[in-house]
Formats: structure tokens, C-alpha cells, sequence
């Protein structure tokens, strides 16, 4: 029979008390075990080297864009004094036009998926923030050769669950985002960017600052669609404003096609292995 004693919150285990491990005087624990998990995980199944690919959750495949798409114009003809559905049929529009992403992000990691499986998933393991759009593509790209990736995934209000393509084994949660950042960088031999809002920028820039400050070793930074990025962002008034040199912005490159994208990330290693031979 528990006594009074036993039955007081006093009493547990520490490492079993969750109220305890709760509290925010245990939050340096708390990253420290978020850090700890996801990369003894990833030592105990060999990986050594990723490519992450990251984009918008709203980017779906090209079939639901386009049904997405008749639906908001079909409600916008209905009432055509709505300005609001008169935006939203724009912006179905503009994401209807950007749905090619999700197929060339799901080939990329296809392609990269099969030299992984090559060395028994230690090099280039294709890594995603485990979400929809051209996260669930890129992991779906991974799962149509028969291979694995990784989803690094965050607690977040409007996302409950990870996508259904992420490798369950390989499948972390993250209340933190820092600790995530982190497990984006650690192994990564290149990021991929597809269009997307301050999520995909946020990593975008973090992954820039680090390269640019030299607290990363160089990797190759692709962006998809030329159009898109020149659009949202303006790097050559960074030059002319002074707030970056002009070698920063040589720190990424423009890429169209899954295709281009792996050649360069090719390329980059090619040229990296060269120069590393001794001359003479």
C-alpha cells in the first residue's frame, strides 16, 4: 500500500518526474536531452552526412494546387465584389504556378536517395523539418527508391503530426528551435531552398550567416527559382547598401531543375577533393 510519503511528488525519480523536468530552471536539461536524442539516433543508424531540403508547407503536389485552385476561382466568379476572394484566388494562382516545386523537390531527393543507399545511408541522407508541402515531396522523393530520411519536426499549433513519407526510425520532434537548427547544420553537405515564407528564410539566412562568419565549413546553398528569390529579396541592393560584400553574394547559387541542383552539389565536392590534392 503507498503511504503518504511515497505518494508525494517529492518522492519520484527525478528523471521520472515529469512536473519536475517541466520546470524552467530544468530548460538547460531539457535542450540538452533535445540535442542528445536526435544525434545519438542518428550515430546508432551511421549517418554521417546530410542534404537538407526545405520550402514551404503551402506548396502541395500539383494535382491538389490545381483543384485548390478552381475552387477559389469557382468562389471568387460567384461573388465578384468579394476583394478577399478575389485574393485568395490570386494567391491560389500564384501557388498553383509554384506546385512544379513539390516534383522537382520529390526527384531531388530521389536522385540523391539512390548514391545514399549506395553506402548504406552514411552520406547524403536527405533531411526535411519532417512537414508538408516540399518537405513531405523530399521525403517522398527518399521513400520512392525504397530509401531512408530524416524529418526533424516542431511542436507547432497547426502542424500535429510529421508527413507520412518521413523514415519512423529516423522521425525526431523538437520543442525547441534552436536545438533543431542545430541538427540542420550538424552533418549537412549542402541545403536546398525551395520558395517559402519565414520558416524556409529563417533557415535560409542562418545557414548564410554561418557560412559567411566562418562558423560552418563552405557547403553549397541552391536556390530554386531564380524568379521567386530575386522577387522576395533584393541581394544586390545588400552590395550596394553596404550591408554585405559582394563575395557573400556569391555564398549561393540559382538553381531550376532537381537535375542541376544534384550536379552541383556533385560539382562543388569534385572541385572541394581536387583542391584538396597535393600538387607538385
Amino acid at each position: 500500500m503507498e503511504s503518504p510519503q511515497m505518494a508525494s511528488a517529492s518522492y519520484r525519480l527525478a528523471y521520472a518526474d515529469i512536473d519536475f523536468l517541466r520546470r524552467a530552471e530544468l530548460r538547460p536539461v531539457r535542450l540538452q536531452l533535445e540535442l542528445l536524442k536526435a544525434e545519438l539516433v542518428q550515430q546508432e543508424q551511421g549517418i554521417d552526412s546530410t542534404v537538407v531540403i526545405f520550402g514551404s508547407t503551402r506548396i502541395p503536389e500539383p494535382e491538389a494546387a490545381r483543384a485548390r485552385l478552381r475552387a477559389a476561382e469557382d468562389a471568387a466568379a460567384a461573388a465578384p465584389e468579394d476583394a478577399e476572394l478575389a485574393r485568395r484566388a490570386a494567391v491560389a494562382r500564384r501557388i498553383a504556378d509554384k506546385a512544379k516545386y513539390y516534383d522537382e523537390a520529390r526527384r531531388l531527393a530521389a536522385l540523391i536517395t539512390e548514391v545514399s543507399q549506395r553506402n548504406g545511408h552514411r552520406d547524403y541522407v536527405v533531411v526535411t523539418g519532417g512537414g508538408p508541402g516540399i518537405m513531405e515531396a523530399a521525403n517522398r522523393g527518399a521513400r520512392d527508391v525504397s530509401g531512408k530520411s530524416v524529418g526533424l519536426s516542431i511542436v507547432l499549433p497547426q502542424e500535429e503530426r510529421p508527413n507520412r513519407y518521413v523514415t519512423p526510425e529516423l522521425s525526431f520532434q523538437f520543442h525547441y528551435f534552436a536545438v533543431r537548427k542545430m541538427h540542420f547544420v550538424l552533418r549537412a553537405r549542402a541545403l536546398v531552398v525551395f520558395p517559402g515564407g519565414y520558416g524556409t528564410l529563417d533557415e535560409l539566412f542562418e545557414t548564410l550567416t554561418l557560412i559567411q562568419t566562418g562558423k560552418v565549413h563552405p557547403v553549397p546553398v541552391l536556390l530554386f527559382g531564380r524568379e521567386y528569390w530575386q522577387r522576395i529579396i533584393d541581394f544586390d541592393a545588400l552590395v550596394e547598401e553596404g550591408t554585405i560584400d559582394p563575395p557573400d553574394r556569391e555564398l549561393f547559387k540559382f538553381v531550376e531543375t532537381a537535375e542541376a541542383a544534384w550536379a552541383a552539389i556533385q560539382d562543388f565536392y569534385a572541385e572541394a577533393d581536387a583542391a584538396s590534392l597535393p600538387r607538385g
